[in-house]
């Protein structure tokens, strides 16, 4: 497979998440937002590593990258946990206008 067809994969995915974060209201559509990010610049990793054989820094720095995904996601999770048993809402637009009650 080229490289341009998996940087064209890469940048589909990375809008894609860029319009979730920027057009969704619930947390959990925004998380899903930010990991898609992250999986099109895992992506973007992996392939120039593949396209450089002698070179494995691309893949791993994507292990050090899914990682760190996993552990925002767990976090991010947590306090969206906390925040709907504060609120009662999931919905950004509503928990920040109650903050500036």
């Amino acid at each position: 497979m080229p490289l341009e067809h998996i940087l064209l994969l890469s940048a589909v995915l990375f809008s894609i998440g860029i319009l979730a974060v920027i057009t969704k209201r619930h947390a959990v559509v925004v998380l899903m937002g930010i990991e898609l990010i992250f999986n099109a610049a895992n992506l973007n990793l992996v392939a120039f590593s593949r396209h450089d054989p002698q070179l494995l820094q691309g893949q791993l720095f994507s292990l050090f990258v899914i990682v760190i995904a996993a552990a925002e996601a767990a976090v991010a999770l947590a306090i969206v946990l906390r925040v709907y048993q504060h609120f009662k809402t999931a919905n950004l637009s509503e928990i920040v206008t109650d903050i500036n009650k």
